[in-house]
């Protein structure tokens, strides 16, 4: 599993990329969606990578506009929302857009895994 990590919480990428990494994953991450895009156009193909981790608040291009943009480029990615409970409105909308799903910050990091696995396998 290749995955796409996207915060602009660089504690939370960093934890994230170690806890991921220690299980096998491998992890790019970005610090916003323009990072992320930029990621995404570094990689080979759309499938480069397997999911997409994305917190929906960012400052500048948020997550509902990257996966606007995500999805123009790369249709079949799967890519699940990290949100806070103030925020849920916004992440369902992200639905509406194509996200995968939507998961509750602080996730369980079992709990995101096989939201992970659970999304790639379509």
């Amino acid at each position: 599993m290749r995955a796409l990590i996207v915060d602009d919480d660089v504690e939370f990428l960093t934890l994230m990329e170690k806890r991921l990494s220690k299980r096998g994953i491998v992890v790019e991450t970005a610090m916003d969606g323009a990072k992320a895009l930029e990621a995404m156009e570094r990689a080979e193909n759309d499938d480069a990578f397997s999911v997409v981790v994305m917190d929906v608040r960012m400052p500048g291009m948020d997550g509902i506009e990257t996966l606007r943009c995500m999805k123009a480029k790369a249709p079949n990615i799967p890519v699940i929302l990290l949100t806070g409970h103030a925020a849920v409105a916004v992440a369902t909308d992200g639905l509406e857009l194509g996200a995968f799903d939507y998961m509750l910050k602080p996730v369980p990091i079992e709990d995101l895994i096989a939201k992970m696995e659970e999304a790639i396998r379509g």
